[in-house]
C-alpha cells in the first residue's frame, strides 16, 4: 500500500474586492451606463409619478400652506443626497465582494468571527441573522415592486376613457408576464430595450421640471435645509410621520447597490450623477412650482403637467413604459441576492444562467423569476387597486437600509482597518436618518406593511431552517463517516469483489469518505478499481485561478481524493474539469467508463432528531424541489447512479 501524496497545487485563493468592471474591460462602459438606466434605476425613476401625490396627501391634501410644500419638497431633495447620492454611490458601492453587490455580498465582507458560515445547534450570530432579515425583506420588496408599478401604468389608462377600469387588472396580469418572460433574454438584454425608453423618460422629467420651474423660480430656494427642518418644528409628530411618503423618493435604492454585479460602479454612478439625480430632481421643483402656480393641480402633479388632450395621452404611454420597466430592478436584484445566498449556504440549489460573456454578473434564475411572477399576479388579484398596495411601501426597504449601514460600518472598521472614531460617525450619520425612515414606515404596518414582512418572515425562516439543515447533515456524516484512514478496515471488511471501471462518489466535504459509499459496498460487496472521492466546493470568489482549481490525494489501493474549486460565477461543469485533471495527472481512467454515483437523503423526521419534526419536514420538502445534483454539476445523465439514504436529523 503507498503512503497518500498531496498534490502541490493549492486551494487557497484570496477573495477580491475590485470593482466589477476590471474583470470585464470589453464591455462598453457608455453601452452598459445606457443598459444601466433600464434595469438598475427603473424603480427609483418612476417614483416622480406618486411621491409629491402622497406627500401632500399626507400632509393634509387642499390644506398644505405654502411653507409646507417647500418643506416637503426639502424634505425629498435631501434623502435623495443623503441616503442615494452620499450613502450609496460614495460608501456602500464600495463594498464589493469580487464585483458583487447588495446584502449578502457585504455580509461575505464582514469578518468569520462576526458571523457564522452556518447555523450550528440550532443558533446563528446576530450578524449573519441581520444579513438574513435583510436580504429575505428585500425579496418581499421584490415580489411588491412589480405589481404596484405596473398596475399604476396600467391605471392611467383611466384618464384616457373611463372604459378602461374593467381592463385594469386583467391587463396588469399579461404585461407582468409579458415582463417576467422576458427576463430569460438576461438584464443585458433587457437594459438594451429599456435603456432608451428610460433615457427618454428621465430627459422628460427634466424637461417638464425646468418648464414649470421657470413658471415659478422661487421653488429653488426649496433646496435649503431649513424648510425641512421648519416642517417638522410647526407640525410635531405629524411632521415626523410624513417621512412614511416622503420614503418613496428614495425606494429603489437598495436595489442599486444589489444590481451592482450586473453593470458595475462606474455604469452606475455615470448614470445616476450625469442624468437620475438631476432629472429627478428638476422634475419634483417643477411638480412643486406647479402645486403653488396652479393650486388645482394637486390631485395629481405629475400628469397636470401638461395640457389635457393628446399630451396627456403620450405621458401616459411613456409613464407605463416606465412603470413596467420600474420592477426590472427588483427582479435582477432577487437574482443576484438568490446567487449569492446559495454559496453562502442560506438557499437550495436553483438553476443559474449565465446571460453575457462580457459581463460576469448578468443571470437569469428560472425558479425565482417563476416565483416572483406568481406572487406578483396573487397581489394584483388579491389588492386589485395600486393605492391599497401603496402602504405596504417603505418597510421591506427602511429595514434593510439601516441593516446595510450596520454591516457597512463593521466591514469598515473591522476588515477595511478604518479608525474607529471615522467608523462610529459614519454609522451614526447613515442611522440619523435610517432610522426616522423605518419609525415612520412602521406606523404603516396594519395598512399593507404587513405584506412584505410576511414574505420576508417566511423567507428568514426557510434560509435559516435550510442553512441549519446542511449544517446538521455535515455533521451527521462528519461524525459516522470520519477520514478514509478511519473507515478503510470497514470497506475492506465489506469488500468482496473489485470490478473494471472508475466510481466517482460526490461527497459533500473532502474531510469525511461519502456515506453512500459505505452503504454501496456494504450492499453490492462489489467496488470498481478506481475510485475518486470527489467534492465539489463553490468559493466565495468569482474565479479561481488555473493553478488553484483543483487538489489531488493518491489513498492508495486505488482510490484517490479529489476537490474541484469553482468561483461562484463559474458553472461548475464537473466532468469537463474532471477530465482536465485525469489527463494532467495521468490517471489510468477512461472518461467513458465513469460512473458517478450520487446521494439521495430521505428524511424521516422521527422525534428522536435534534431539527425538531416540524423544521426538518420543512427542511425534507425544500430539498426535495432543490435543482438535483446532477443537473448542477452538469454530470452526463446516463452516468449517474443515484443511492438513496434515510436519515433523521
Amino acid at each position: 500500500m503507498t503512503h497518500p501524496t498531496v498534490s502541490p497545487i493549492s486551494a487557497t485563493a484570496s477573495h477580491s474586492d475590485r470593482p466589477l468592471e476590471r474583470a470585464v474591460p470589453q464591455a462598453s462602459l457608455s453601452a452598459l451606463t445606457l443598459a444601466a438606466l433600464g434595469v438598475v434605476f427603473g424603480d427609483i425613476g418612476t417614483s416622480p409619478l406618486y411621491t409629491l401625490q402622497a406627500c401632500l396627501q399626507s400632509a393634509g391634501g387642499k390644506r398644505v400652506s405654502t411653507e409646507d410644500v417647500f418643506g416637503i419638497l426639502s424634505l425629498m431633495a435631501w434623502a435623495l443626497l443623503l441616503v442615494v447620492t452620499i450613502k450609496y454611490l460614495f460608501f456602500i458601492l464600495r463594498a464589493n465582494h469580487g464585483g458583487e453587490g447588495g446584502i449578502f455580498a457585504l455580509l461575505a465582507l464582514v469578518p468569520e468571527r462576526f458571523r457564522a458560515a452556518a447555523v450550528r445547534h440550532g443558533r446563528v450570530t446576530g450578524i449573519a441573522l441581520l444579513g438574513v432579515i435583510g436580504a429575505a425583506l428585500l425579496y418581499g420588496d421584490g415580489v411588491i415592486t412589480p405589481a404596484i408599478s405596473v398596475l399604476s401604468a396600467v391605471e392611467g389608462l383611466t384618464l384616457v376613457s373611463a372604459s378602461f377600469k374593467p381592463w385594469i387588472v386583467p391587463l396588469t396580469c399579461v404585461i407582468l408576464l409579458g415582463l417576467f418572460l422576458l427576463q430569460r433574454r438576461g438584464t443585458g438584454s433587457v437594459g438594451r430595450l429599456f435603456g432608451p425608453v428610460m433615457l427618454v423618460w428621465f430627459t422628460t422629467l427634466a424637461a417638464l421640471g425646468i418648464w414649470h420651474i421657470l413658471e415659478y423660480p422661487a421653488i429653488l430656494g426649496a433646496l435649503s435645509p431649513h424648510h425641512g427642518i421648519s416642517f417638522f418644528t410647526r407640525h410635531g409628530i405629524h411632521g415626523f410621520l410624513i417621512l412614511g411618503s416622503v420614503v418613496l423618493v428614495v425606494t429603489g435604492g437598495e436595489a442599486l447597490y444589489a444590481d451592482l454585479g450586473h453593470f458595475g460602479i462606474a455604469p452606475i454612478r455615470r448614470a445616476w450623477l450625469g442624468l437620475v439625480f438631476p432629472a429627478l430632481l428638476l422634475g419634483y421643483l417643477g411638480q412643486g412650482a406647479l402645486v403653488l402656480s396652479h393650486p388645482e393641480a394637486r390631485e395629481n402633479p405629475f400628469f397636470a403637467q401638461v395640457p389635457v388632450g393628446a399630451a396627456t395621452v403620450a405621458l401616459v404611454l411613456l409613464s407605463s413604459a416606465a412603470t413596467v420597466i420600474a420592477s426590472q430592478a427588483l427582479i435582477s436584484g432577487a437574482f443576484s441576492l438568490t446567487r449569492q445566498a446559495m454559496v453562502l449556504g442560506y438557499f437550495p440549489n436553483v438553476t443559474v444562467q449565465h446571460t453575457s460573456e462580457q459581463t460576469e454578473g448578468q443571470i437569469y434564475i428560472p425558479e425565482v423569476n417563476a416565483l416572483l411572477a406568481l406572487g406578483c399576479l396573487l397581489l394584483v388579484l388579491t389588492f386589485r387597486e395600486s393605492v391599497k398596495l401603496a402602504a405596504a411601501y417603505g418597510i421591506a426597504v427602511t429595514g434593510t437600509m439601516a441593516i446595510t449601514s450596520v454591516l457597512f460600518y463593521i466591514v469598515a472598521h473591522y476588515r477595511w482597518q478604518w479608525a474607529a472614531w471615522k467608523a462610529v460617525a459614519l454609522l451614526l450619520f447613515f442611522l440619523s436618518f435610517d432610522i426616522p425612515f423605518l419609525g415612520a414606515n412602521l406606523f404603516k404596518f396594519f395598512e399593507g406593511g404587513y405584506v412584505p414582512v410576511l414574505i420576508g418572515a417566511s423567507l428568514i425562516a426557510a434560509m435559516l431552517i435550510w442553512n441549519r439543515g446542511r449544517t446538521s447533515l455535515e455533521e451527521q456524516y462528519a461524525t459516522k463517516y470520519p477520514s478514509f484512514t478511519a473507515v478503510r478496515p470497514q470497506i475492506q471488511e465489506c469488500l468482496a469483489q473489485r470490478v473494471p471501471g472508475t466510481g466517482v462518489f460526490i461527497a459533500s466535504s473532502p474531510d469525511h469518505v461519502p456515506p453512500i459509499l459505505v452503504h454501496f459496498v456494504k450492499r453490492c460487496r462489489a467496488l470498481q478499481e478506481h475510485v475518486l472521492l470527489l467534492t465539489v466546493r463553490t468559493e466565495t470568489y468569482a474565479y479561481v485561478p488555473l493553478d488553484q482549481q483543483y487538489e489531488i490525494t493518491d489513498l492508495g489501493d486505488g482510490f484517490w481524493n479529489v476537490v474541484l474549486h469553482f468561483g461562484y460565477m463559474e458553472h461548475p461543469r464537473v466532468a469537463e474539469r474532471l477530465q482536465e485533471v485525469i489527463e494532467k495527472k495521468h490517471l489510468p481512467i477512461d472518461l467513458k467508463e465513469i460512473t458517478y454515483y450520487v446521494g439521495k437523503e430521505t428524511l424521516t423526521a422521527a422525534k428522536s432528531g435534534q431539527m425538531g419534526r416540524v423544521a426538518e419536514r420543512i427542511f425534507a420538502y425544500l430539498q426535495r424541489n432543490a435543482v438535483e445534483v446532477e443537473s448542477t454539476f452538469c454530470l452526463p445523465p446516463q452516468q449517474v447512479v443515484e443511492i438513496g439514504t434515510q436519515i433523521d436529523l
